[in-house]
């Protein structure tokens, strides 16, 4: 029997041959291989991070040269000279002040003894008071008349009294609105208004006065 002789190529005559090749030639290391890319983005990146980080440097070393600027300055002569001048106006302000702080004194003093006077009245005085305060708001009384309408609603004389007294009335001007009330509903002379107010309890110099008012 005859042998057939053996091919030496038994891939076939293209094993091992690569485009554009030569047969039995293999490829050059990293054949088929992505090239490797370019680092001009890493170049670009690390450039702008020390871009920043020279700006960040600039800033502040611009902050502490403007920080340094904002000391107050030293005051001028003409800033030292004015600081007397406003605390004279000051103590001269306090000076104006003080006499009308003095003229209200007396009056405070009278004011605050008449509330100590009406802290300490009985449950019956106090009673008094607001009852003879609602009569001089309705209408207008002398001195008796109102110790006389308090003993009328069954006050005692004392706690009448004491109402009365305790309230800052002004009697002429309670004889000027009786006097314009008498000539509302009636017609009177200039004498017979002056009796009739000193009927009702005020005094001929209070009657007078009130009279006076009316233009009578």
């Amino acid at each position: 029997m005859s042998s057939t002789p053996q091919d030496p190529n038994p891939q076939g005559p293209d094993y091992g041959r690569q485009p554009g090749g030569h047969p039995g030639q293999y490829p050059p290391p990293g054949y088929g291989q992505q090239p490797p890319q370019k680092k001009s983005k890493k170049k670009w990146a690390i450039g702008c991070l020390g871009l920043i980080v020279l700006v960040i440097v600039l800033f502040a070393g611009c902050s502490a040269l403007l920080g340094g600027g904002t000391d107050d300055p030293a005051p001028t002569s003409g800033e030292t000279s004015s600081t007397p001048s406003s605390a004279a106006t000051e103590d001269a302000s306090a000076t104006d002040e003080t006499p009308a702080t003095a003229e209200s004194g007396p009056a405070e003093a009278e004011t605050e003894a008449d509330n100590a006077e009406q802290s300490s009245a009985t449950v019956a005085q106090r009673n008094a008071i607001r009852s003879a305060e609602n009569y001089i708001d309705f209408s207008a009384f002398s001195r008796s008349g109102l110790i006389d309408q308090l003993e009328f609603e069954g006050y005692s004389t004392a706690d009448a009294t004491f109402a009365v007294d305790s309230l800052d009335i002004d009697y002429n001007e309670q004889a000027a609105k009786s006097a314009a009330n008498y000539l509302e509903t009636s017609a009177f002379s200039r004498s017979g208004l002056i009796d009739q107010l000193m009927f009702e309890g005020y005094t001929a110099e209070q009657a007078t006065y009130g009279v006076d008012q009316t233009g009578l």
